[in-house]
């Protein structure tokens, strides 16, 4: 068989070396400016770069079906939820700090999510299949020096935005009357950009780790990545890859989020048994929290084989390739599930998202975000509430005064369905009179209710009085 794209024929390079008068890939090795490690070294990766393709090899069929098939498929699916999650979470009535930490920590998940595929998922294929072989020698050494770092720092984002989530949960459960000063949505953007400056210049020594080799031999010129000087460097390599990683990467972030969430749990469980004195607003933060804990619990899950593998290389210098690939997948796993997670547990999210995506099925949606049914309900519950401490059922009513004039009055009522879903919440402003009419203006931020309620009056003589709740 010769494979579509291997012009070298059913052994891959083999050919090539008979006839080239049996010369090994350390002949055909043209480093040109680029300073790379010791020649043992860049025999190793010679070897392994131009001898990649033999689908008989036990590891590299493991690496094709967790890495060539699954990785592949769960990132494509990864995408694709995260980018929902961000267009539902970037709605007007989604808008509080909890879901801009949410939407950054989305962004970055796609990102690792790319070159999850880029560096591991794409390249797994070739060695296989025989097929994408310009990939595999072309394109793929030539933008590893730049998408390894940024998966890096993509990686560590996305860690310590899972950290400043769970903190926000934290305040909101444990100490919520710093709330209204410590989880706000201007707060949150800073948050998100101290998470990327300290990505950034946490793995700016990334960028210097990956050396790109030109192969010239008779048959033409291939690249292949091998490691840098400076990443072959025994000191660099304890302290920074090691140490330094076991350390900012896995044994911080993660002992925190322990703490914090143990934190979190007991307080959902003491809220759970006094769940019958907890406000509305209260029960919808425990309800968040718990959302949340499911997502760092697969954040555990997930990482946890990683870090094994870090432990086992910084202490007893060894690594299993089976168990790398497969951390690969469950990295990329991690950063996939999410809009699965909110789905299951957030009951606006999901109304949102049926909303955007399924309006035949539900109603139609209004141009400011309301959703409108054929019902004489906004929602289909008929469960309303005016200013939070009442409710109203109807949509519109007639009478006639006693002295025979004609009364008829229309309700026309605007509400948005109950949730419990993000909030930070701040107290409605007060009654303000105005030229006779009471109006209450009721503005809560990250609420989930917005209420106009308008009683129209239509006398005998035409003339029309307005009062607005």
């Amino acid at each position: 068989m010769n494979p579509v794209g291997d012009p070298w024929g059913e052994d891959g390079l083999s050919s090539v070396a008979a006839d080239d008068g049996g010369t090994t890939p350390a002949d055909w090795l043209m480093v040109g400016n680029v300073s790379v490690g010791n020649e043992s070294e860049v025999l190793y990766y010679t070897n392994s770069c131009l001898y990649a393709y033999n689908p008989t090899d036990e590891m590299i069929t493991f690496q094709f079906w967790i890495c060539g098939i699954l990785l592949n498929i769960v990132g494509i699916l990864g995408i694709l939820g995260n980018v929902l999650s961000m267009v539902i979470l970037s709605r007007p009535q989604m808008r509080s700090s909890i879901n801009y930490l949410l939407i950054g920590l989305a962004r970055c998940d796609i990102v690792l999510i790319i070159t999850s595929v880029l560096l591991f998922g794409i390249p797994s294929i070739y060695p296989y299949t025989g097929y994408l072989f310009f990939y595999h020698y072309y394109i793929f050494p030539n933008i590893s020096p730049y998408v390894f770092p940024i998966a890096m720092v993509a990686q560590t984002a996305s860690i310590y935005l899972t950290f400043t989530v769970t903190l926000e949960r934290f305040v909101a459960v444990c100490h919520p009357l710093r709330v209204r000063a410590l989880c706000t949505y201007g707060r949150a953007k800073l948050y998100v950009l101290v998470c990327i400056i300290f990505a950034i210049l946490y793995n700016l020594p990334r960028f210097f780790e990956v050396s790109v080799i030109e192969h010239v031999f008779k048959g033409g010129v291939v690249y292949c990545v091998i490691a840098s000087e400076m990443r072959s460097n025994p000191n660099y390599i304890e302290i920074y890859i090691h140490w330094l990683y076991l350390i900012f990467i896995y044994v911080l972030p993660f002992s925190q989020l322990a703490i914090l969430n143990a934190l979190i749990y007991a307080q959902v469980r003491r809220a759970n048994r006094e769940r019958q004195r907890l406000s509305r607003t209260e029960k919808r933060e425990i309800g968040l929290a718990t959302m949340l804990l499911c997502v760092v619990i697969v954040f555990f899950l997930c990482n946890v084989l990683a870090m094994i593998n870090n432990i086992m290389e910084a202490f007893y210098d060894t690594t299993n390739d089976y168990l790398v690939n497969t951390s690969n997948l469950l990295v990329t796993i991690n950063s996939s599930v999410n809009f699965i997670i909110y789905v299951i547990f957030g009951e606006k999210f999901k109304r949102i998202f049926l909303t955007l995506f399924c309006k035949g099925r539900i109603g139609r949606e209004s141009p400011d975000g309301l959703i409108h049914d054929d019902s004489s309900f906004s929602n289909g519950d008929g469960n309303h509430r005016n200013s939070g401490r009442f409710q109203r059922h109807g949509t519109s009513r007639s009478s006639t005064r006693s002295n025979g004039t004609s009364l008829r009055i229309t309700r026309s009522v605007r509400v948005r369905a109950p949730s419990p879903g993000p909030c930070v919440y701040y107290p409605a402003r007060d009654f303000k009179p105005r030229g006779g009419l009471v109006t209450r203006s009721v503005s809560m931020q990250n609420s989930d209710w917005e209420h106009d309620t308008m009683d129209t009056i239509v006398n005998g003589n035409g003339l029309v009085s307005t009062t607005a709740f």
